[in-house]
């Protein structure tokens, strides 16, 4: 199996960034978005990455070669296409429980069949199965929570993979009342992970896998503007997107560190890179995201074709390197290698323990070559981090110690789910 080095967990994987809000006094004025300095730091991080990732991975085999997984169970959501499907096949066929936490149950459904036919005389049958989850409803959710954990049987690995970027499009509301990034990417993940902590714990040692994006790098966090409604600042899928990211690295975080030792929960963000999306015929446009699920399919043929019409106009040079911009981007095959890692590597719990053990401000975050980084300055700001925290348990219905309650074995209320249909 494909592993970084013993030295990837170590202190230096951590990075150079400071939590804020431990030991100040002084009152400062409330933040009300990123400082032009730490924009431009996304953005140049945003193009680093673009250009160097194939590089900075070229250590990694694809596709990523796994252990036997035989005695784990594992929950994917999202995992009908895209870096979802490469996870669930790739684990499935490593021997794992593997769950499709999914919408279109009708298309895992068939999946599985030409997973089955394909993988006919290669060992024994995988042990796939499908269960309906719209991260669009909170009572889905809740739904899906209550059948898993009513089996009382073992969960060792959850990953949040499901999102949306919906590119271009108007700002949109769930059924909940939430804007749909913001819902989609952290808030129904943020309520399946900590109702399925007693499976979890059942299953230790576990983990919860949330497949994040680097562009979280360019996200801000207003806590009295999570529907982004107020006027402050101006809605664009982008600040959509990009805010849902960072507010999953942030509660992610506090996750952790609420977490005791001896749950045995581990919690890790990942980055899978840059991963190429959907294509038309005249070359394909790349979007920093995640993968294909989280572009609209009408959107991008319309940009695309308006890239490609633009670029037949520009010098040869920059002709050239627009065709060689598909070279930088990954594929989903390569995209779920970070995700794949996080779930089975060994030494990933102990880097989360060191982590918790010396007070480190932000979660295990592990970037597309399957080493520790540093997410953003940003997301390094605790107060605002507790912030989320308490903002994110108040809008999915649960009590601020749901955490503690959970892992006493004790009962939690939802406000949602209970009074479905």
């Amino acid at each position: 199996m494909a592993s970084t080095s013993e030295s990837a967990f170590s202190r230096e994987g951590k990075g150079e960034g400071k939590g804020e809000g431990e030991g100040e006094k002084v009152v400062k004025k409330k933040k009300e978005g990123l400082g032009w300095m730490e924009w431009v730091r996304g953005w140049l991080y945003l193009a680093y990455e673009m250009l160097f990732q194939r590089i900075m991975a070229s250590h990694l085999q694809n596709p990523m070669p796994l252990p036997p997984l035989h005695d784990l169970t594992c929950i994917i959501t999202g995992s009908t296409s895209g870096i979802g499907l490469q996870i669930a096949r790739q684990l499935a066929e490593s021997g794992a429980h593997v769950v499709m936490a999914v919408r279109n149950t009708k298309a895992a459904h068939e999946l599985i069949r030409k997973w089955q036919e394909e993988w006919s005389g290669m060992g024994l049958p995988l042990n796939i199965e499908v269960m309906e989850l719209d991260l669009l409803s909170l009572d889905s959710v809740v739904k899906f929570a209550e059948a898993w954990n009513a089996r009382s049987g073992l969960l060792h690995v959850l990953i949040n993979n499901a999102g949306i970027f919906s590119i271009g499009e108007p700002q949109k509301f769930s059924k909940d009342g939430y804007e749909e990034h913001m819902q989609v990417n952290h808030l129904a993940p943020a309520l399946l992970s900590v109702l399925l902590l007693p499976s979890l714990i059942r299953g230790s040692p576990s983990r919860i896998i949330n497949v994040n994006s680097i562009m979280h790098y360019v996200g801000f966090v207003d806590t009295e503007d999570m529907n982004v409604v107020s006027g402050k600042r101006k809605y664009t899928s982008l600040v959509g997107y990009s805010s849902s990211k960072l507010a999953q690295v942030m509660f992610s975080s506090i996750l952790h560190k609420r977490l005791p030792a001896e749950a045995g929960i581990s919690v890790v963000c990942v980055s899978p890179g840059i991963v190429q999306t959907n294509v038309t015929e005249s070359g394909g446009i790349p979007f920093p995201s995640r993968a294909v699920p989280f572009i609209l399919v009408d959107v991008l043929p319309q940009l695309d074709h308006l890239m490609g019409f633009l670029a037949r106009d520009l010098p040869k040079i920059v002709q050239a390197a627009y065709r060689l911009i598909p070279y930088f981007i990954f594929s989903a095959q390569e995209g779920s290698r970070s995700a794949l890692f996080a779930a089975t590597d060994p030494q990933v719990p102990e880097y989360c323990e060191m982590l918790k053990a010396d007070e480190w401000p932000v979660c295990a975050f592990l970037s597309e070559d399957c080493r520790p980084t540093n997410p953003s300055e940003e997301a390094h700001n605790l107060e605002t981090s507790y912030k989320v925290w308490e903002k994110t348990l108040d809008m999915i219905g649960l009590p601020l110690d749901a955490v503690e309650t959970l892992v006493q074995g004790d009962e939690v209320k939802c406000r949602y789910g209970a009074h479905e249909g």
